[in-house]
């Protein structure tokens, strides 16, 4: 006689891998169901919200009683209004507004996928409109792909057209500036235990005009803003700043490039955290309008951050 639990069957379920494979297929196939057992406008709640959703507000939606759903979208928007004591709810106007002006933007030429589903119409609509974009329809190079840049501060976003198609996919060398993005962006989307971000470089940049043709780049960089990795005893982090001049036609003139080691023990710089971190870099070219591409990289968390800023000298 076999014993309790000896059988083929048994033995196969009590692989763990298996087993597991078996209850996540389940719970797939479980929230599927749920899914279209929704009303028309739960589904289109969680179609449009998608982007904000965290996947426990999911969860705990697709199992509430038919009747109790519509008083949790209520809530949804209401804990992300930044000012709940008026009728006004300027981030879920602002978030559906995005919506709206991404299906415009970024409809044509995209495989026939709405606008807002699309990679650009996502980080429009979760970023908003660039500070500044740039496009090219035949490739940064002779032999390149369709390229859109967009610039938020001292980030950048890159978009390229694979199949000429118009339909832009998010470049994958991008997904690291998009986090760094999403940390600094007050985005109303609550944030889990534990999740908390860290520091992201960034800072402001100030031109002085010394004289005709000559200028001074200033770049502060708050320490508390800097992400040091531990080494030893120590606290270490490698900037480097590139910065290069561009005349009107986008053809580069003048470049800098210089990196900046910082190490200091913990207390040295818990003293030193409230100021800032200073380069200065002296620009000398005839007098004229140019523009000025700063990168700033940190060798800690390998970010690598952009600024495009007018230079009159």
């Amino acid at each position: 006689m076999k014993k309790p639990g000896s059988g083929r069957f048994s033995k196969t379920v009590s692989n763990p891998a298996l087993l597991l494979l078996l209850i996540g297929g389940a719970s797939a196939c479980s929230a599927a169901r749920l899914l279209r057992s929704l009303d028309p406008d739960s589904r289109d709640f969680l179609s449009k919200a998608r982007y904000l959703v965290t996947a426990g507000e999911r969860s705990e939606f697709l199992n509430l009683p038919p009747q109790e759903r519509k008083g949790f979208i209520e809530e949804f928007w209401k804990k992300r209004d930044p000012t709940p004591d008026t009728e006004e709810n300027e981030f879920k106007d602002e978030y559906f507004q995005r919506i709206e002006e991404s299906n415009h933007l970024f409809s044509a030429g995209g495989g026939g996928e709405p606008g807002w589903l699309q990679d650009r119409g996502r980080i429009y609509i979760l970023l908003g409109p660039p500070d500044y974009r740039e496009t090219y329809p035949r490739g940064v190079t002779f032999y390149g792909l369709p390229t859109e840049i967009w610039y938020y501060g001292f980030f950048t976003i890159t978009y390229i057209d694979d199949n000429w198609t118009g339909s832009y996919r998010l470049d994958p060398d991008s997904a690291i500036q998009l986090t760094e993005i999403m940390r600094t962006q007050l985005l109303s989307k609550p944030q889990l235990p534990g999740d908390a971000a860290k520091s992201v470089l960034d800072g402001q940049v100030d031109v002085s005009v010394l004289s005709p043709g000559k200028a001074r780049v200033r770049i502060r960089l708050p320490y508390r803003e800097i992400w040091f990795k531990s080494e030893g005893a120590q606290l270490t982090a490698v900037l480097t700043a590139h910065l290069d001049v561009k005349d009107p036609s986008e053809k580069s003139l003048w470049e800098f490039r210089e990196s900046y080691p910082l190490k200091f023990a913990p207390a040295e710089l818990e003293k030193i955290a409230a100021s800032n971190y200073i380069i200065e870099i002296p620009v000398d070219l005839a007098p004229g309008h140019y523009w000025m591409v700063l990168i700033l990289t940190n060798s800690s968390d390998t970010a690598k951050v952009v600024k495009r800023i007018p230079l009159d000298l």
